[in-house]
């Protein structure tokens, strides 16, 4: 099943900021090889993904954690919700993990 993206501005900023940075290139390039897996199968077992118990997005839905780097210092994720639609995601914000 093929999953629609969609950006919230946070993201859209957190994209902006990868692109701008040639020193992030390797880790942009784990960030859009990890949004083209879940375009396709947010299930992917190189995503990782699992709950985030501890955000919730609009309308109180669930929030989920996908990695887009793993064993490595300050390892990029991303969070994201299904919805507004069916076969849509929405991407919240992609980050460095803490």
């Amino acid at each position: 099943m093929t999953y629609e993206l969609f950006f919230t501005d946070q993201a859209v900023a957190d994209l902006d900021t990868l692109e701008a940075d040639a020193g992030l290139a390797k880790r942009l390039k784990a960030v859009r090889k990890s949004l083209a897996m879940l375009e396709t199968n947010p299930r992917h077992p190189g995503l990782n993904t699992h709950k985030f118990n501890s955000l919730r997005g609009p309308g109180d839905v669930e929030v989920f954690e996908a990695y887009a780097e793993n064993k490595t210092p300050a390892a990029w994720r991303i969070f994201w919700y299904y919805g507004p639609d069916r076969k849509q995601i929405t991407i919240l914000t992609i980050t460095p993990h803490p």
